[in-house]
Formats: C-alpha cells, sequence, structure tokens
C-alpha cells in the first residue's frame, strides 16, 4: 500500500503518463521555475524578518511621535478638537 490507498505501481503509471504528456524537457523547465519561485519567497519572508526586527513596538501600531500614514502615502498630521454648538442648537 502507497499514499492514501495508491500503490507503488500505480504512482509509477501516473509518472509515465505525465511525462509523456509534457516531456522530459518541459518538466525540467517546470522545476527549475518551481525551485526558482520557491528561493524568491524564501528570501522574500528572510528580508521581511530582518526588516520587522528594526521597527520598535507592535505591528500596526506608529511610534510615537511620528504622523500616520496610510495605504497610499498620504500623511496625516492632524489634531482632533471639540466643536461648540451655534446658538439655538441642541446637543444630542
Amino acid at each position: 500500500m502507497g499514499f492514501g490507498g495508491i500503490s507503488i505501481w500505480q504512482l509509477l503509471i501516473i509518472l509515465v503518463i505525465v511525462v509523456l504528456l509534457f516531456g522530459t524537457k518541459k518538466l525540467r523547465n517546470m522545476g527549475g521555475d518551481l525551485g526558482s519561485a520557491i528561493k524568491n519567497f524564501r528570501q522574500s519572508v528572510k528580508d521581511g524578518e530582518t526588516e520587522g526586527d528594526t521597527t520598535a513596538g507592535k505591528p500596526g501600531e506608529p511610534e510615537e511621535g511620528k504622523p500616520l500614514e496610510d495605504q497610499g502615502g498620504r500623511v496625516f498630521d492632524s489634531q482632533a478638537t471639540e466643536e461648540k454648538p451655534k446658538e439655538g442648537e441642541r446637543q444630542s
């Protein structure tokens, strides 16, 4: 018994069919592409971890004294003020 109820002979037959359909050159190219994609993914994860180590505080929290930035790159530097009601208006 092989993997999940598939015997080794069935796996070999599937492998032969795949090689006949795609050819060894195309399979080699796909394997190389997959390998380079995995390598690039690991490198970017590694780069992301080193960048994350240099920032202070919890992820998603701004540092003290620095203005907040949204995803578009615009800087929001404002101060909240309380608006006084005009004469004749009721507060809710």
